[in-house]
Formats: structure tokens, sequence, C-alpha cells
């Protein structure tokens, strides 16, 4: 796969985090600041880390579902390992300015 394909399935990985959201917050995952890193390998295998607004955060299955389900849609993605990762952790500063004005802190 070359770096031309993997960077036009990053940018389909990222449109489609941006259609996940969080039951009870009106901003999508990736404008949370919620995905720390997406990884496309050669394979087609992508790995995203993500963490949660608060480690008991009760939407966690649905969202890691809801991503997976989308993401694996997508043409080129082989398979997907979604990882839980609570370091850094997350605050309200990793907001995008958009999530930050929906959700009134500017």
């Amino acid at each position: 796969m070359n770096e031309e394909t993997k960077l036009r399935i990053e940018e389909d990985i990222v449109k489609m985090l941006k259609t996940v959201f969080d039951p009870e917050i009106p901003v999508d995952v990736y404008n949370l600041g919620l995905i720390y890193n997406i990884d496309v390998q050669d394979t087609g295998h992508v790995r995203i880390d993500m963490t949660l607004t608060a480690p008991s955060c009760p939407a966690s299955e649905f969202l890691m579902e809801d991503i997976r389900m989308k993401v694996e849609s997508i043409e080129g993605v082989k398979s997907l390992d979604v990882q839980l990762v609570f370091e850094p952790e997350w605050d309200k500063d990793m907001m995008s300015e958009e999530a930050k004005l929906e959700l009134g802190f500017l």
C-alpha cells in the first residue's frame, strides 16, 4: 500500500469518526479529542488509540462498537484494533475549538 492510499484511508477514518457521538454529548469523538492515534499499516490493518471523557464512561462499549462498524466499512481497511488508553488523561483542552464552542467553553 502506498503513502497516498494510506493517507486517503486515514482521511476517510477521520471523516467516519466525526459521525460517532457519545449519546450524552452533542460533539463527535474526534472533535472531543478522544482519538489519540490512527495508525494505518501497509497491510490494511488499522490501530486506533482512543480514550474516554471518564474511565467509567457508561457509553464506552457503544462508542467502541460504533467506531468498529464504521471504520471497518471503509475501503482498504482489512482489520481494526481499537485500544482504550487512559494516558494521557483526557481533559477539555483536548477538544477542538468547534467542540468547545458547541459545549459553551468559549
